[in-house]
C-alpha cells in the first residue's frame, strides 16, 4: 500500500512562514497586509494563487507576477523559519514506514521548496516527493499523483487537508482520507464532499491499518 500525502496543512504547518512571505511582498509594493486567517483561506492552489487572492481584485497580471517573484525570493530563504510538523506526524510516518508502507509527498508548492522541506524535516522517511514544476499540472489535476503511483505502485490512498486534495484524489481515482488539523475545518471538508475526516494522527493511523 502506498500513502500519498499533501504537504502544507497535512504534514507541516507552513502557515506562519507563508503569511510572513506574502505580507513582506505585499508591503514592499504598498498593498494591505493579510491576517493569518485570510492567508489560511487563500492557500491550497500554489503560491501564485495565494498572491492573487491576497491582492486587490483588480490587480493586473503584471502586478501578480511582480509580487509573486518577490514572494518566491523571500520564501526561498525563509520557508522553514516558523514551519513545524504537526503534532504526532513524525511518529506517524516512522510507524507507517516501519510497517512497510511506501510514502510520498505531492504538493502544489514549488518543487525546490518541497525538496528543501522534505530534507529539513523528514530526512529519508519519504520514498518520493514532488512539487509544482513545468513538467506536471498543478493539483487538482492528477498528474503528480500519477507520477507518485508510477514510482511506487498503483494501490494507494491520498491524504490531504483541503477541497483541492479531495478533488485531486477524485481525479486520480483514489480514496481520500481528509485531516482536519490543517488549513480547513471538518465542517469545511464535509461540505466539500469528504466522507472520511480524521482529527488526530491516531485515528488516521487506525483507518490506514484497517484498509
Amino acid at each position: 500500500m502506498n500513502l500519498i500525502f499533501d504537504l502544507d496543512g497535512t504534514l507541516l504547518n507552513t502557515l506562519y512562514d507563508l503569511k510572513n512571505a506574502v505580507n513582506y511582498s505585499l508591503g514592499k509594493f504598498g498593498f494591505q497586509q493579510r491576517t493569518l486567517e485570510e492567508v489560511r483561506k487563500a492557500v491550497g492552489n500554489g503560491l501564485k494563487m495565494l498572491v492573487k487572492r491576497s491582492l486587490p481584485n483588480d490587480a493586473s497580471e503584471e502586478t501578480v507576477e511582480t509580487v509573486l517573484a518577490e514572494m518566491k525570493g523571500y520564501y526561498a530563504l525563509h520557508c522553514h523559519d516558523e514551519t513545524v510538523p504537526y503534532e504526532g506526524i513524525l511518529d506517524l510516518l516512522r510507524t507507517l514506514k516501519a510497517e512497510g508502507y511506501s510514502l510520498a509527498i505531492v504538493s502544489n508548492k514549488a518543487d525546490a521548496m518541497v525538496q528543501t522541506l522534505n530534507r529539513v524535516f523528514f530526512d529519508d522517511i519519504f520514498d518520493f516527493a514532488l512539487g509544482e514544476s513545468q513538467n506536471y499540472a498543478r493539483k487538482p489535476a492528477p498528474d503528480m499523483v500519477f507520477a507518485a503511483m508510477d514510482a511506487l505502485g498503483r494501490n494507494a490512498i491520498y491524504i490531504g487537508d483541503s477541497e483541492v486534495d479531495l478533488l485531486t484524489a477524485k481525479n486520480a481515482g483514489l480514496p481520500c482520507f481528509a485531516v482536519s488539523w490543517g488549513f480547513r475545518s471538518e465542517a469545511d471538508l464535509r461540505s466539500a464532499g469528504a466522507e472520511s475526516v480524521y482529527s488526530t494522527v491516531e485515528s488516521l493511523l487506525a483507518a490506514i491499518r484497517s484498509r
